[in-house]
C-alpha cells in the first residue's frame, strides 16, 4: 500500500510512519511533505498514493489547499489537533477524521475503513480510479496457462497447477504441484491481476496463494496470523492484522 504523509512536524510524522509499518508491514510510506506548497508540488509530479494521511494546519496553510489545487484520486485520513475542520475535511475526499495524540488502534480502525470501503468499490464496479489511478481495470478473462523460460526451455504450465508465487531478491517464482518452481518474468503484482481472485489471495508482498493448498491458519502475535500450507514454502507466511479480515473472508467465500 503507497501511502503519502503530509505534515510539518517531524517527530509526529516518524512516529505516525512507525505505526503504520508496524500495523501492516506492506505499507510503505513513499514520502513525508512538510508543507502545502510540497505536497502540490509533489502531488502534481507523481503517480496518485493509494492514502494520504495529512494534518490540517501546516506552516504556509491549511490542507484543504492542496486538494482544491491538485485533483488527486486518492483518499484521505485527516489527522488533527483540532475538531473544527471536520465538516471542511469531507469535502476533500476525506474518509476518516482521527484527533490527536493518533493511537495505534485508532490507525487500525482507519485501515480497516478504507479496506472495506476500497473493496465495496471494486466489487460494485463504480468510479474504481477514484482510489488509485495505478489499479488495473478489474478483467474477468483470467489466466489459465503461462508461459515460462527455464534453461533452452518454454514451458506451458497451468495456473491450476500453481501452489503458491513467492517474490524474493526481485525475482517472482511459481511453484507447482510438481514440487518444482520456475522463475517467471512477472511481477507478483502482474500475477495477482492474471488469477482468478475467487482461487488466489494476495496473502502479502511476497506471496500469493491457492487456496487448495491452505491446511490451517494459525494466530500469530500482534493479530497477526500464519497460514499453513500442504507444501512447504521458503519463508512463513504471514497476513497483516489489516488483511487479516478479508483473507478470513475470501476464505469463507
Amino acid at each position: 500500500m503507497r501511502v503519502v504523509i503530509i505534515e510539518d512536524e517531524s517527530k509526529t510524522a516518524k512516529e505516525l510512519k512507525s505505526m503504520l509499518e508496524e500495523i501492516d508491514g506492506d505499507i510503505r510510506v513513499e514520502i513525508v511533505l512538510p508543507s502545502v506548497a510540497t505536497a502540490i508540488k509533489w502531488l502534481k509530479e507523481n503517480p496518485a498514493p493509494e492514502l494520504i494521511f495529512s494534518d490540517i494546519q501546516l506552516g504556509d496553510g491549511l490542507s484543504f489547499e492542496i486538494f482544491r489545487d491538485v485533483q488527486t484520486e486518492a483518499p484521505v485520513i485527516f489527522c488533527t489537533a483540532f475538531d473544527e475542520y471536520a465538516i471542511r475535511a469531507f469535502e476533500s475526499n476525506s474518509i476518516d477524521y482521527l484527533l490527536k495524540p493518533v493511537t495505534e488502534d485508532m490507525l487500525q480502525r482507519s485501515l480497516e475503513k478504507y479496506l472495506r470501503f476500497k473493496e465495496h468499490l471494486i466489487s460494485s464496479n463504480q468510479y474504481l480510479l477514484n482510489l488509485n489511478k495505478v489499479l488495473v481495470q478489474m478483467d474477468t478473462s483470467y489466466k489459465q496457462n503461462i508461459l515460462v523460460h527455464y534453461r533452452e526451455k518454454i514451458i506451458p504450465i497451468r495456473v491450476a497447477d500453481i501452489y503458491f508465487i513467492y517474490a524474493s531478491n526481485g525475482v517472482v517464482y511459481v511453484y507447482t504441484g510438481n514440487n518444482k518452481s520456475y522463475p517467471v518474468q512477472y511481477t507478483i503484482e502482474q500475477m495477482e491481476a492474471m488469477l482468478n481472485p475467487q482461487q488466489f489471495f494476495r496473502a502479502n508482498r511476497k506471496f500469493i496463494l491457492n487456496r487448495d493448498i491452505i491446511s490451517n491458519i494459525e494466530h500469530y502475535f500482534n493479530r497477526k496470523l500464519v497460514v499453513v500450507t500442504s507444501y512447504e514454502s521458503p519463508e512463513k507466511i504471514i497476513i497483516s492484522k489489516v488483511r487479516a479480515p478479508a483473507f478470513l473472508k475470501w476464505m469463507e467465500q
